[in-house]
This record gives structure tokens, sequence and C-alpha cells, in this order.
């Protein structure tokens, strides 16, 4: 994915320290520089980072971090820099990984996160996912549960509107079924 100052494409070892940056900024538990090494080394995993030219110095606008599983995509992390948030970074990052995963076979993609993770619930909405569960107290930092989210990705599109109600408003009906 490629305009004048914005490309995506894979991980290489020089993004390193940028994406632990990132990654501290972006979680109450931020994965290490050891298991962002491991993952770049996993016959499975794909890292791929969006670069802004336009960042002086440093040009890792975000990440996200996905395994192909068969036909499933497993979306396991995806970060945004502090000072490119709201800038639709997250979602070239999604629609690249998606369109990256159904040329490798996947049919589907499931993600966990966190209930208290509004904006990113509303990012997986716009593309088309739904909530398929809950995983009682899965984020055992803040034993915080974790919704299951899933998309048949032959039935979605890239940012998909739908007529879901946001998140916010969503919130207590989800209580009501853990």
């Amino acid at each position: 994915m490629e305009n004048d100052n914005i490309r995506i494409g894979e991980c290489e070892e020089g993004d390193i320290s940028e994406i632990i940056a990132i990654e501290g900024d972006s979680f109450p538990s931020p994965w290490s520089e050891n298991i962002f090494r491991g993952e770049m080394k996993n016959p499975i995993a794909r890292i791929l980072v969006c670069r802004d030219q336009r960042l002086a110095g440093k040009t890792v606008a975000g990440y996200v971090v996905y395994w192909q599983v068969a036909d499933e995509m497993q979306l396991h992390n995806i970060a945004v820099r502090k000072d490119q948030r709201k800038k639709r970074v997250a979602s070239l990052l999604l629609r690249e990984a998606i369109r990256a995963s159904q040329l490798e076979g996947a049919r589907s993609v499931t993600l966990e996160v966190r209930r208290s993770n509004l904006p990113a619930q509303n990012l997986y909405e716009k593309f088309g996912f739904l909530v398929k569960g809950v995983r009682p107290g899965y984020y055992s930092d803040m034993g915080e549960d974790a919704l299951i989210f899933w998309a048949d990705l032959d039935r979605i599109g890239p940012e998909r509107e739908h007529a879901r109600e946001p998140a916010k408003n969503r919130q207590a009906r989800n209580d009501d079924h853990d």
C-alpha cells in the first residue's frame, strides 16, 4: 500500500525500536522487544508497519501484528503513534492486513479487544466485525474481560459502514450476556 508519503510494508529490523516505543505508549502491558523479535521469526506471524515519510527522524506511524493460520487471520496487535492517531493510520493498516491475509487464503478473522477499548471496537465495527463472545478476565494485568470480534471476509468490505449501534451504546447489553 502506497501513496506519496505513506507506505505500508513488512516490518524490518530497523523498525523494532520505534515499534517498542509505540507499544509502550499504547498498552498497559506492552509486549517486550523479545516478543516482537519472536514474532518476526514465527513463520505464521506477519508484522506490517505504516511508514510516513513526513515524520522527521521517526518514520513508523503504526503497526499491525497478525497470524495467518490456515484460512483464518488472527489479529493480535495494532497500534499507532500518539501524534498520528485519528489520521486513519489504524484503518490503513487493518485494510492492508486483511487484503494481504485474503491473498494468503484467509476467509475469516478473529481478535480479542479490551471491553474498555471503545475506539478499537468502533474501528472493527466499521470493518464489519461482530462481537461473538466474551473471555472473562482475559487481560490478567487488570482482570478485564476481552470481547471476541469475528468477521467473515467473504461478507465484509474494508471499512464497511453498517447499521450497528456504537460500542458505547452496546456496552450495557453485552454486560447482560457475560
